[in-house]
């Protein structure tokens, strides 16, 4: 089995991968990219994913990028049970739900530290305001259940907890 991640270390987004890849059992052949040099807009790159972005997985020859849709083809293809996916419709729509949560802490997330780091200015008050909302709002989650999406840990325990950290 040859499964290789494109990746960068700094990207939570790509931390994701990696813990979602290690509970499902999975190991990775990882591929750095110096997304800093532009390594990711070469042509070789291109070819395979052409938003370019990372996360990319390719598992022989099957191409996918974006870390939440391969945390669940790694556990839909790979998975030894359902426990981080479920298959029940109602609590797999919960953990789906979750993970789109993931998607806006990430945007909220990415709008206060880009000025930062790529900048070295700072957050607008009102983007730090939203991030914060965003926080909160998982602390609704877990004000209900052990986890996130409910009460045994999920691929969007796995997706949140990459973000906060």
């Amino acid at each position: 089995m040859s499964v290789g991640l494109y990746y960068t270390p700094g990207s939570s987004l790509c931390r994701t991968v990696l813990l979602a890849a290690k509970a499902i059992g999975v190991d990775l052949n990882l591929k750095l990219l110096d997304i800093a040099g532009g390594e990711q807009l070469k042509p070789q790159f291109i070819k395979f994913n052409p938003q370019p972005t990372i996360p990319t997985l390719v598992d022989n020859y099957f191409v996918v990028w974006e870390s939440r849709a391969i945390i669940t083809y790694l556990q839909n293809k790979y998975g030894r049970n359902d426990s981080l996916y479920p298959k029940e419709p109602k609590k797999r729509a919960i953990v789906d739900q979750r993970l789109y949560f993931d998607m806006d802490l990430f945007s909220r997330f990415h709008q206060v530290y880009n000025p930062k780091t790529l900048a070295a200015g700072h957050p607008d008050p009102e983007i730090v305001k939203s991030a914060n909302e965003g926080l909160e709002s998982s602390d609704t989650f877990l004000n209900k259940s052990e986890f996130v999406a409910g009460d045994q840990l999920t691929l969007a325990d796995l997706a949140i907890v990459t973000q906060i950290s």
